[in-house]
C-alpha cells in the first residue's frame, strides 16, 4: 500500500506506464488562452487554461485510491549551479546549437507556473502518493507544428515505448560537470521533492 499524501521524485524504475496512474502536463502560463496540455488517467489529451489545469490535477490528487499518481511535467523540475554558485545548464538543455536553459526566458516562466501548481497540491493535502517526473519536449522544430495536446500525447507514447523516440535520463546524468550542484527546483520554496528522472524526447 502506498503511503498517502507523500509527494516525491519518481525513479527510473518507476518511469513506466504500468507503475501507477499517469497525468502528463505541458505547463503554460496565460491570462486567457488554453496554454496548458493535459493528458488524464483515462487517456484523453486536451488543452486547458492554467486554472483548469490546477483544478483537474487536484481532483486526481484527492482520489481515494492506493495507486500512486505519476505526475509528469513538461517543465524543469530540477536546477543546477556551477562551483561559483551561478546558474548553469543541465545536460539535457543543449542539442546541437539549440539551447533550452532552465534559468532563461520561457524556462523561468514555466518554472514559476509549476511552482504554483505544486504549492496548490501540497496545500490541498493529497490523499494518495504522488511521484514527480520531468518531460522534455522542447527541441521540436517549427514545421512539426506540435500543439500542447500533441506534446502530452507524444510524451505518453514515449513513456510506453521509448525506443528511438525518447531517452530516460537518470538524475545522476543531469550534471554537466561533477562540480555542479543539482537540486529540486522547488527547494528554495520549501518544497524539496528531490530530483526526478527526465523523459527526453529525441525528435
Amino acid at each position: 500500500m502506498s503511503p498517502r499524501g507523500i509527494i516525491r521524485a519518481g525513479t527510473i524504475k518507476e518511469m513506466k506506464a504500468a507503475s501507477g496512474e499517469w497525468l502528463i502536463v505541458d505547463v503554460g502560463f496565460s491570462a486567457t488562452r488554453k496554454s496548458c496540455g493535459y493528458r488524464d488517467v483515462a487517456g484523453t489529451a486536451m488543452e486547458v487554461t492554467f486554472s483548469d489545469l490546477i483544478e483537474r490535477i487536484l481532483k486526481e490528487a484527492k482520489k481515494e485510491t492506493d495507486r500512486p499518481l505519476n505526475l509528469l511535467f513538461e517543465a524543469p523540475l530540477s536546477i543546477a549551479f556551477n562551483e561559483k554558485g551561478n546558474p548553469t545548464a543541465r545536460s539535457i538543455e543543449k542539442r546541437d546549437e539549440k539551447t533550452r536553459y532552465w534559468y532563461f526566458g520561457l524556462g523561468c516562466s514555466v518554472l514559476v507556473a509549476t511552482t504554483h501548481i505544486l504549492k496548490k497540491i501540497v496545500d490541498s493535502k493529497p490523499t494518495r502518493e504522488i511521484h514527480l517526473f520531468e518531460g522534455m519536449a522542447s527541441f521540436k522544430t517549427r514545421d512539426q507544428g506540435h500543439t500542447h495536446r500533441d506534446d502530452v500525447a507524444r510524451l505518453f507514447n514515449a513513456l510506453k515505448s521509448p525506443d528511438g523516440i525518447a531517452e530516460k535520463v537518470d538524475p545522476k546524468k543531469l550534471r554537466n560537470k561533477k562540480t555542479d550542484r543539482l537540486e529540486s527546483a522547488f527547494k528554495v520554496s520549501g518544497m524539496d521533492f528531490g530530483v526526478p528522472p527526465v523523459l527526453n524526447l529525441l525528435d
